[in-house]
C-alpha cells in the first residue's frame, strides 16, 4: 500500500509563507539555540518517540507542508484522521468498559453489577486460561489454572449465570476470547435466544483475531487455514443475523504487550485486518455489508503524543485500505476502536505510580478518539484488580469526561505541528510495513516466514536493553526507586473452592442432559467441519443449547483439523 498521489490537493500554507518559516527557523537555530545549547540537558542525547523515530527540538508549519486539507479533513468524514463521527463525544461518550473475570460465572456476575452500580456503560469478560485454550474445568490441563486470569465457562449454564439480572439488550458486552470464540458467541446468542431478547438490539464486540495469537499471544488451538474459517463463519453469521454486534475485534493490544513498536502494533494490525477482508471477499460477501462492523482493539502506551499520531494515522490508512477494497459507504470506511491502557507498563515497586501511568494513557486513548476505554487498576501487576482499583480506575475515566471538559472540542490536538508531523510519519511507516507484507504474499506468509514475530522480537529486546541501562526510564524500578520496604497495597484474593464449585457444576449439566442428542449434535459438527463452504454457527448454536461443553467441541473438531504446531523461526 503506497501514499496517494496527492497533485492538486490543498495546502495548508504558500511558498511565501513557507518561505519565511524557514528564515525565521534558520535564525533561532544559530542564535537562539547555540546561545542556550551549553545548558541544555539535550546536548548527547538523541530524542526519539517510543517506536525509534527521531525527534526535532521543535516542529513549525514547514514539517506539515506536505500535508493536505483532503488528508486531514473534518470528523466524520474520509479520511477519518480527526475522528470516526462527526460530532464525536458531543454525541456520545465513549464507553466506559472496564474488563471482570474470575472465579466462576456467579462470583463474575457480582462484579459485573458493582461495576454497573458505579456508572460503567459496557461490560467486558476475561476467560480464564481453560477457557482460552478450549479445555473443560475437569480437564487434566486446568488442574490449578480454573478461575484464576478470568472467569470459567463450560456450558451455557455458566453463560446464563454471568448475565443473571443483566438485561442483554440495554447494555453492550466484549469477550476477550480467540480460539474458541465461536463457541462463547454461540453460548451468548443462546443465553438471549432462551431469553427472547431480539438479537439485532445486541451490542458488542467478540476478540475473535486468531491472526494476531499466531504471531504474539500465542494462544492458539487449530492450525490457521481452519481458525480463519471459524472467524469467516462468525462475521458472516452476524452480518445476518446481529446487526448492531461487532463478530472481531482485530486486536493490536497484544501486539504491543508482547513488545511491538507503536508503529509495529498499527501495521501488523492493519496487515491482519487486510488478510481476514480479502477473505471475506473470497466467500462471497460484499465489503460494504460486512466492514460495518469490524472492529478493533489497541493500546495506549506511555509516550503519549505518538498513541495519538497511532490512532489518527490508523484510521486513515484504514479508510484508505477499504476504499482500494471498493468500500463506498462511509461506515465501511471507518474505523472504530478500543483502547486499553497498557498492562505491561505497570510496576510492582511503588504500585500508587500506575495511577498516573493509567491517567495519562487513557488521555491520550481520548485525545486519539477511541470508542471504548478500559483503565488498568494499580495493583494489576500483582493479581486481578480488586473492587476499590477497578472502580478508581473507571473514577479516572469519568474524571476526564465530566471535569475535564476535553469532550467539548473533536479533535482538539488536530493542527498541532508536533501531532500533525507524527501522524504523517505514522501514516507513512504503516504504508511501508504494508508494502513489504504485500511483498510476501500477505500477511499469512509473513506469518509462515516469521516475519511479524521476529521484528516483534527484536522490539521487545531493543526495549528491555533501553529499560535495563536506564535510557528508557521507569520510574521506581530504575528511577527514583525507593530502597523502603514496599508500599502496602490491598488485593484481591481468588477463592480456592471456586475450582471445585466450576467442575461440580459441568459434572451435573452433563449427568442431566439428553447425551444422544449431545453426541449426535458433535458428530454433525464434526460432518459440517469437513465442508468449507457450511456455516458452524448454527449447530455450534444447537450444540450448546443441549449441553455441549466447549471442551467437547473443541476435542471433536480437533478430530477433524488437528491441533497447531508452531514452527520455530531460526
Amino acid at each position: 500500500m503506497t501514499n496517494p498521489d496527492r497533485a492538486g490537493e490543498t495546502r495548508f500554507l504558500s511558498d511565501e509563507v513557507l518561505k519565511r518559516v524557514r528564515a525565521d527557523v534558520e535564525e533561532w537555530e544559530t542564535n537562539e539555540v547555540n546561545e542556550a545549547r551549553p545548558r541544555a540537558f539535550d546536548q548527547e542525547v538523541v530524542y526519539r518517540t517510543g517506536s525509534g523515530a527521531p525527534l526535532k527540538r521543535v516542529y513549525t508549519p514547514e514539517d506539515i507542508a506536505e500535508g493536505t486539507w483532503e488528508n486531514l479533513g473534518l470528523p466524520g468524514r474520509f479520511p477519518f484522521t480527526r475522528g470516526p463521527y462527526p460530532t464525536m463525544y458531543r454525541g456520545r461518550l465513549w464507553t466506559m468498559r472496564q474488563i471482570a473475570g474470575y472465579g466462576t460465572p456467579e462470583e463474575t456476575n457480582e462484579r459485573l453489577h458493582y461495576l454497573i452500580a458505579q456508572g460503567q456503560t459496557g461490560l467486558s469478560i476475561d476467560f480464564d486460561m481453560p477457557t482460552l485454550m478450549g479445555y473443560d474445568s475437569d480437564h487434566e490441563m486446568s488442574e490449578g489454572e480454573v478461575g484464576r486470569e478470568g472467569v470459567a465457562i463450560d456450558v451455557l449454564d455458566d453463560m446464563e449465570a454471568l448475565f443473571a439480572g443483566i438485561d442483554l439488550e440495554r447494555i453492550s458486552v466484549s469477550m476477550t476470547i480467540n480460539a474458541p470464540a465461536w463457541i462463547l458467541l454461540a453460548m451468548y446468542i443462546a443465553v438471549a435466544e432462551l431469553r427472547g431478547c431480539d438479537l439485532n438490539k445486541l451490542s458488542g464486540t467478540l476478540q475473535n483475531d486468531i491472526l494476531k495469537e499466531y504471531i504474539a499471544q500465542k494462544e492458539w488451538i487449530f492450525p490457521v487455514e481452519p481458525s480463519m474459517r471459524l472467524v469467516r463463519d462468525t462475521i458472516d453469521h452476524c452480518s445476518r443475523t446481529m446487526a448492531r454486534y461487532n463478530p472481531i475485534n482485530i486486536s493490536g493490544y497484544h501486539i504491543s504487550e508482547a513488545g511491538a513498536s507503536a508503529l509495529q502494533e498499527a501495521a501488523f494490525t492493519l496487515a491482519n485486518t487486510r488478510a481476514y477482508v480479502e477473505m471475506m471477499i473470497g466467500s462471497g460477501l460484499d465489503i460494504d455489508d460486512f466492514a460495518p462492523r469490524l472492529s478493533f482493539f489497541f493500546v495506549a502506551q506511555a509516550d503519549f503524543f505518538e498513541e495519538v499520531a497511532k490512532f489518527r494515522a490508523a484510521r486513515r490508512v484504514y479508510a484508505r485500505m477499504m476504499q482500494e477494497f471498493g468500500a463506498t459507504r462511509p461506515e465501511a470506511m471507518r474505523m472504530r476502536f478500543h483502547t486499553q491502557t497498557a498492562a505491561a507498563s505497570l510496576t510492582r515497586p511503588q504500585p500508587y505510580n500506575n495511577v498516573v501511568r493509567t491517567t495519562l494513557q487513557a488521555f491520550a486513548a481520548v485525545l486519539g478518539g477511541t470508542q471504548s476505554l478500559h483503565t488498568n487498576g494499580l495493583d494489576e501487576a500483582y493479581t486481578i484488580p480488586s473492587e476499590m482499583a477497578m472502580k478508581l480506575a473507571l473514577r479516572t475515566q469519568q474524571i476526564i469526561a465530566d471535569e475535564t471538559n476535553v469532550t467539548g472540542v473533536s479533535d482538539p490536538l488536530g493542527g498541532s505541528f508536533f501531532v500533525e508531523a507524527l501522524t504523517d510519519e505514522m501514516d507513512q511507516g504503516i504504508a511501508s510495513y504494508l508494502d513489504k507484507i504485500n511483498g510476501m504474499g500477505g500477511m499469512l506468509k509473513a506469518i509462515d516466514q516469521g516475519f511479524p514475530q521476529q521484528e516483534i522480537a527484536d522490539s521487545a529486546y531493543r526495549f528491555a536493553l533501553r529499560k535495563a541501562s536506564g535510557e528508557h526510564a521507569v520510574v521506581g524500578v530504575n528511577k527514583y526507586v525507593d530502597r523502603g520496604p514496599e508500599e502496602p497495597i490491598g488485593m484481591h484474593r481468588i477463592d480456592p473452592a471456586s475450582e471445585g464449585r466450576q467442575i461440580d457444576t459441568l459434572r451435573r449439566v452433563r449427568a442431566s442432559r439428553d447425551e444422544g442428542r449431545v453426541r449426535a449434535l458433535l458428530h454433525e459438527m464434526q460432518v459440517a467441519a469437513g465442508d468449507p463452504a457450511v456455516n458452524l454457527m448454527p449447530v455450534t448454536i444447537e450444540a450448546v443449547k443441549a449441553r455441549a461443553s466447549m471442551g467437547e467441541i473443541v476435542e471433536a473438531l480437533k478430530e477433524v483439523w488437528g491441533m497447531y504446531k508452531e514452527t520455530p523461526v531460526i
